[in-house]
């Protein structure tokens, strides 16, 4: 029995099975055909058939055998599954919102069962859900949502372990600077009692001033050691994680980054890496010594007088109250200060990106008080933060100050009656405001933490998303040939939504394939695919019979070349952008691939040639230009496989000329996929592929299609009129 979600055996065994029959999915439905909330029902699918259970009794059994399709639709709060039988479709079951996803697996599994094909169902990963959030997660890994347990102490912890040698060091030095720091109140009392009060010679007191001043010295000669290594401990920590989190960005899946502002995962790499880097820096470089100093206090303080002592900790629970009470305040409101940061660094990103649209509709004002409405915000909330803590320190200053009062009162008093020496009370008050002193340290630390914490939390959020961790012994590094496999993929941007279902199709190397279709049919999510921005959801993409999960990523896009609509060229010089996709080419072999692309003699006129800087995402060429040089970079690698997405759309006469002239040299000989909404560019192809109703509805050459009367027919004749 293979149960692809957790379910009670008890319930499990109620469901009739013959020999050869297995359940291979179990999973429940919240809502019933009237609209009705329900629990413990499900739907149980097995090699055959579908059973209805409601949680009492089997209400209805569906043969697969029968059914044609098995869909799951989206609607407003929830969602149905839909099986088609006999050509007519009907509604298996209703629920909610957070079963989406789970029943999108659950239809496409369905029809697999459909297809006759059982071993693809069989080796598929098993999932379940998760208890808390109620998420699909594979296999037996934690839901990466829901999986923090241990807090910050595991997370610092974690962001620590790699540099041991470096916190050891710094940790020792802490503890010499508390030695000496406790060592200095004793020397003190000395010098007031054998000195001051018990007339000790000249030489002696000189013994303990040096005493004093080579503590002193020593303080400060640690202090600059231990501060200088937190301040390169921090910058090391800061400059790796920065380092990580780029490069995770780069492993991340196109879906993910999509999902995320730009100036929120650009705060993670600036702002949250300097916190830690702070944090170290004025914060962990006196932690420890802080806690050492303030431990050995309290007991050198019991020892030299019990009762002034449990005084002077009357106003510390009042203290410890205070900071312990407030500390989510602290949390909560400084969360809320960094989330406001994120809007307003990431409305600052857009309305940059975005400037030449900004003008062109004379949008100035307008997003001018937009932003100030954020910033008014940002500034607000930082402002109550503040006031806050303005607060919050001097009660905590207060409290710490009548503390000392008490000291001076009480211990003055048993000098008098000759309890206490006048050295003694000395050292006491020296112990006192150092207790006092690292107390009042200590009631920033909340703040310090609560900043840290969320830093860490926001990084870690980005380094614990799951990349698709590749097999190293399946990973092969091929030659590509050029053919082109759909092998039933299917794929939506949300698993509940297929934006492209059940593809087939075998591409034959070397062929050019056009492909056309209304906007929002999955033409661009097609060739996604092919450049493996995205991996698909169910059935394979094989290139060259092999499935392009298992060729090297690296490889595999050093034989690709794409050109799109929406040509992007960085900040730099022309040769460089062209140099983008293979940095060791020659001086020769770059000239050579911009002849190709009929671009040498535009970037001949320039004022720097080659050498010409070309500004933000190349605004500072005409459109005809920055196309004809990612023409010439995608030339440079000699690509294997061709993607071309409207390359000669929004072109003028002459330049949609000169392109269709490079591209027809670039095409030669590669497997090619063209989308064009000018289906005249697409005579050439070898065959034209029509996407609609989320599938391949038309394939074949252009008189083959035209001579059909279909959909690209339609088309056609719309366009020439």
């Amino acid at each position: 029995m293979i149960l692809k979600y957790d379910v009670s055996p008890k319930i499990a065994e109620k469901i009739p099975l013959s020999e050869d029959e297995r359940i291979y999915y179990a999973i429940p439905y919240d809502i019933d055909v009237d609209g009705s909330w329900i629990r413990g029902a499900y739907l149980f699918v097995t090699t055959k058939r579908i059973h209805i259970f409601d949680g009492e009794i089997i209400k209805e059994t569906i043969e697969i055998s029968e059914l044609s399709r098995a869909k799951a639709e989206a609607k407003v709060g929830g969602g149905i599954l839909v099986v088609t039988k006999d050509g007519e479709d009907r509604v298996v079951v209703h629920y909610s919102a957070k079963h989406l996803s789970r029943y999108a697996y659950i239809a496409r599994g369905i029809n697999i069962l459909i297809s006759g094909r059982f071993e693809e169902v069989e080796s598929s990963e098993y999932e379940k859900m998760c208890p808390k959030c109620g998420r699909a997660i594979p296999g037996t890994k934690n839901c990466p949502r829901c999986s923090k347990e241990g807090g910050f102490l595991k997370e610092f912890i974690g962001m620590a372990k790699p540099y041991k040698k470096d916190f050891f060091g710094v940790f020792m030095l802490m503890v010499l600077v508390a030695i000496t720091t406790l060592l200095n109140p004793e020397i003190q009392k000395h010098l007031i009692n054998d000195v001051l009060k018990g007339g000790g010679g000249f030489k002696h007191a000189l013994v303990l001033l040096l005493i004093m001043f080579s503590l002193s010295v020593s303080i400060v000669v640690i202090n600059y050691f231990k501060s200088n290594a937190s301040t390169k401990l921090g910058a090391k920590i800061s400059a790796d994680l920065r380092m990580a989190l780029f490069k995770k960005y780069q492993e991340l899946p196109l879906a993910f980054i999509n999902d995320r502002r730009p100036g929120e995962l650009l705060n993670r790499i600036t702002q949250d890496t300097t916190c830690i880097r702070e944090f170290m820096e004025d914060v962990f470089c006196n932690l420890f010594a802080v806690l050492f100093i303030f431990i050995w206090d309290i007991i050198f303080m019991m020892v030299l007088n019990f009762k002034l002592a449990i005084l002077t900790f009357i106003t510390v629970p009042l203290v410890v109250v205070l900071i312990v009470g407030f500390r989510k305040t602290v949390y909560r409101i400084f969360h809320l200060q960094f989330r406001k940061n994120d809007d307003v660094s990431s409305d600052l990103q857009d309305v940059i990106s975005g400037m030449r649209v900004v003008k062109t509709y004379g949008r100035e004002e307008e997003e001018a008080n937009r932003f100030k409405g954020l910033s008014t915000e940002f500034a607000r909330i930082q402002r109550k933060n503040e006031t806050f803590w303005a607060i919050f320190y001097p009660m905590i200053s207060f409290l710490m100050g009548m503390g000392v009062v008490i000291v001076v009162f009480f211990g003055g008093h048993d000098v008098f009656n000759g309890k206490m020496s006048a050295g003694e009370l000395y050292q006491f008050i020296t112990y006192t405001t150092l207790l006092f002193q690292y107390i009042n340290w200590m009631s920033w630390l909340p703040r310090e933490l609560t900043l840290l914490t969320s830093s860490l939390e926001r990084i870690n959020d980005i380094l614990s998303q799951e990349t698709a961790d590749k097999d190293t012994e399946t990973i092969k590094d091929i030659e590509i040939k050029g053919k082109i496999t759909f092998d039933h993929a299917t794929f939506g941007y949300k698993s509940y939504q297929p934006v492209l279902e059940d593809i087939n199709v075998v591409i034959k190397p070397g062929e050019m394939i056009g492909i056309v279709g209304a906007s929002g049919t999955g033409k661009s999510t097609l060739i996604n695919l092919l450049m493996g921005l995205y991996e698909v959801d169910d059935g394979h993409l094989l290139i060259d019979n092999v499935d392009i999960k298992d060729i090297d990523s690296k490889s595999y896009h050093s034989q690709l070349g794409v050109v799109l609509q929406e040509t992007f060229l960085f900040s730099g010089t022309i040769l460089d952008n062209i140099r983008f996709s293979r940095p060791d080419a020659t001086y020769e072999e770059v000239v050579k691939a911009a002849k190709m692309a009929n671009a040498h003699d535009f970037i001949c006129q320039t004022p720097d040639g080659y050498n010409t800087y070309v500004g933000e995402k190349g605004y500072s060429l005409s459109g005809g230009e920055r196309q004809r040089v990612a023409i010439a970079r995608a030339i440079l690698t000699n690509p294997r496989l061709l993607i071309l997405d409207e390359a000669t759309a929004s072109l003028d006469t002459e330049s949609e000329f000169m392109i269709q002239k490079a591209l027809e040299r670039l095409t030669k000989d590669k497997t090619t996929f063209a989308i064009a909404h000018r289906l005249s560019t697409l005579r050439k192809a070898d065959r034209i592929m029509v996407i609609d109703g989320h599938n391949i509805a038309e394939i074949g050459t252009h008189e083959e299609l035209l001579s059909k009367k279909g959909m690209y027919y339609n088309l056609y004749k719309a366009q020439i009129g």
